[in-house]
């Protein structure tokens, strides 16, 4: 059961614009207990939100340190602005507001492709993706895969799954929590913390450090024998959503 269960940690919103001073204390901590994250780094930010925040004008040289030091680098969005609303229609069924979602394929494979090219031009290579506001539709699995990626650190499930030809590294929980069993990724938005998040994140990694995995790692533990798992811890999840709103 040990080989089957981990944790990996996603950093969501990284961009230019954030909050500097709780990523250089994670990335101590990270060194401090190698591990090694996925960054969700958003290629072209415009989120008025996040624009608020300090800005680095080493951005992207920071993310080549980040990539050098085998951390992962995800693309997370384009410009992380919401303009589409979902009824509960989006793939996952969140609902909410998407920046892919509903949009017609030609426009979705646009804003995957640019996104890509500015990683490219930044000499970064990605290989997975995932959305603000999790809302997807098979549209946007299809601008994906149409764009050369194939693997989503998003959805629901016990253990890595593949599904529409696409592998999903499940994201379950807000808050960082550790299952006895199986293999999923965080959801940290370092944003939107203050010391005393970071110190209870800090606490967790220092106690449960041998069970945070990398991307790799957990990739190699696609497992698609929990379908029906997986569909009833959709539907948990799924109601409990539902119940909050």
């Amino acid at each position: 059961m040990a080989e089957n269960t981990g944790i990996l940690i996603r950093l969501d919103d990284i961009a230019e614009n954030m909050n500097w001073d709780l990523m250089e204390k994670s990335e101590l901590l990270f060194e401090k207990y190698q591990i090694k994250p996925i960054l969700g780094v958003i290629p072209n930010n415009k989120d008025n939100d996040l624009l608020s925040y300090p800005k680095r004008d080493n951005f992207w040289e920071q993310v080549r340190k980040w990539k050098n030091k085998g951390w992962e680098i995800s693309m997370h969005g384009f410009t992380h602005v919401y303009d589409k609303k979902t009824k509960n229609d989006d793939y996952f069924g969140y609902g909410g507001n998407s920046e892919f979602c509903g949009h017609p394929l030609e426009i979705q494979i646009l804003k995957i492709k640019e996104g890509i090219k500015k990683f490219n031009d930044e000499k970064i290579k990605i290989r997975s993706f995932f959305a603000p506001n999790h809302t997807y539709d098979k549209n946007t699995f299809y601008a994906l895969k149409n764009s050369g990626i194939n693997v989503i650190i998003d959805g629901y499930g016990l253990m890595p799954y593949t599904e529409n030809d696409i592998k999903f590294i499940p994201q379950l929980f807000y808050k960082v929590i550790a299952l006895p069993f199986g293999i999923q990724s965080t959801q940290i938005h370092l944003n939107y913390w203050e010391e005393k998040d970071f110190n209870v994140f800090k606490k967790f990694v220092e106690k449960k450090s041998n069970k945070i995995i990398t991307y790799e790692e957990a990739l190699k533990k696609i497992n698609n024998n929990y379908k029906l798992i997986n569909f009833f811890i959709k539907k948990i999840l799924q109601l409990k959503r539902f119940i909050k709103k």
